[in-house]
C-alpha cells in the first residue's frame, strides 16, 4: 500500500501529518506543512498511491504541458517525507489529500509505518470556518486523549462529537497502534471563503513549536501573513457591510462569546455570498508563494 522509493533511517521521529479537504479550511494546514517541508527540506521517500482511495472525478489529477507539447499528467497522492527538525529529532512529514474511499485502511496503513519506525507522538494540522474576525489573533485549539500528553503540554482533552474526516479516522488508527496524537485546529475566518490563508498557517507553525520543542522560525510565513492581512484590510476597507460584519464578530469576541464552527452549507443571516471576500479580491496561491521565493532569494542574498 506504501510504495516506498528509499528507507531513510528514522531516530525517535513525531509525525505530523495534514490533508487538503474537509480539515483544511482556508488551506491552513496544507500550507504549514508545506512550510515545514521546505523549512526542514524534507525529502520524500514514499506515497500512497491514489488510485485505491480517491474519486478521480471528485479530486482530478492536473494536465501541465511543458515546451509547448509534452503533457504531464499528475495525479493526486499522500507523500511521505523526511527531515530533521532544527531541535534534533526526525520527522515523519505527511502530505496528501482526504481520501474519498477506504479511510481505515488509509489510516492503518500510516499508523502501522509509523509505529514500525518508533514514532512515539503524532500531530495532525487542521483548519476549521469559524465566526472569528481576522482581526484577531487566530485561535488556535490543541487537543489530545492522551491524559499524560495533555499534562506535557498543556492540551485540552478533546470534547467534539459528530462528522469527522480523515484526521479524526487517523487519530483513531493512531491510538490502536500505540502512538500518542495531539490535534491542532485554527479556526478561520469563514468570510475569506476558499483563499490560501498563510496567517493561519503560521498560527498552527507557532503552536507546533512547543509539541516539537524546538523553534521553526517561520519567517517566511510572517512575511506572506502581513501582506495577506494588508490585502484583506483594503478589501474590507472598500465594503460597508463587511466593515459592519467584522465589526459585530469583534463585539461579540470582546463580549466573550466563543467562536462557532460555520458549516459549509448554511447561509450566513449577517452577510450574504455577495458579501464574501474570493480569490478575485485578493492575491492567488501562485503570487503568494511567488513572493515568498521573492522574499527567501533576498534573505539569501544577504547571506
Amino acid at each position: 500500500m506504501i510504495d516506498f522509493e528509499s528507507q531513510p533511517a528514522f531516530a525517535d521521529p513525531i509525525v505530523v501529518a495534514a490533508f487538503r479537504g474537509w480539515n483544511d479550511g482556508g488551506s491552513a494546514a496544507t500550507v504549514a506543512a508545506a512550510f515545514l517541508r521546505n523549512h526542514c527540506h524534507a525529502e520524500r521517500f514514499a506515497s500512497i498511491s491514489s488510485e485505491e482511495f480517491v474519486d478521480f472525478q471528485q479530486t482530478r489529477p492536473q494536465v501541465t504541458v511543458e515546451e509547448g507539447h509534452l503533457r504531464q499528467i499528475t495525479w493526486p497522492e499522500t507523500e511521505l517525507l523526511h527531515a530533521r527538525l532544527p531541535g534534533g529529532r526526525d520527522l515523519l512529514l505527511v502530505i496528501g489529500t482526504e481520501p474519498n474511499y477506504r479511510w481505515r485502511a488509509f489510516s492503518d496503513a500510516i499508523s502501522a509505518y509509523a509505529a514500525e519506525v518508533g514514532a512515539g507522538l503524532a500531530i495532525t494540522l487542521g483548519g476549521l470556518l469559524a465566526d472569528t474576525p481576522h482581526t484577531r489573533p487566530v485561535p488556535v485549539s490543541s487537543t489530545a486523549h492522551d491524559p499524560d500528553l495533555m499534562d506535557r503540554y498543556d492540551l485540552e482533552p478533546i470534547r467534539y462529537e459528530g462528522p469527522t474526516g480523515i484526521v479524526g479516522v487517523l487519530h483513531d488508527g493512531l491510538g490502536r497502534a500505540g502512538i500518542p496524537s495531539a490535534s491542532l485546529w485554527a479556526a478561520v475566518p469563514h468570510y475569506l471563503g476558499g483563499n490560501p490563508n498563510p496567517t493561519a498557517a503560521l498560527a498552527l507553525v507557532r503552536a507546533l513549536e512547543p509539541l516539537v520543542e524546538c523553534e521553526l522560525e517561520p519567517t517566511e510565513l510572517e512575511t506572506a501573513s502581513a501582506e495577506f492581512d494588508r490585502q484583506i484590510a483594503r478589501v474590507v476597507e472598500k465594503d460597508a457591510e463587511m466593515r459592519s460584519y467584522v465589526a459585530d464578530l469583534e463585539a461579540r469576541l470582546d463580549a466573550g462569546d466563543d467562536y462557532e464552527d460555520d458549516d459549509e452549507d448554511e447561509d450566513e443571516d449577517d452577510l450574504d455570498d455577495e458579501g464574501e471576500i474570493t480569490a478575485d479580491d485578493l492575491p492567488s496561491a501562485d503570487e503568494l508563494e511567488a513572493e515568498l521565493q521573492e522574499f527567501l532569494r533576498d534573505q539569501r542574498d544577504e547571506g
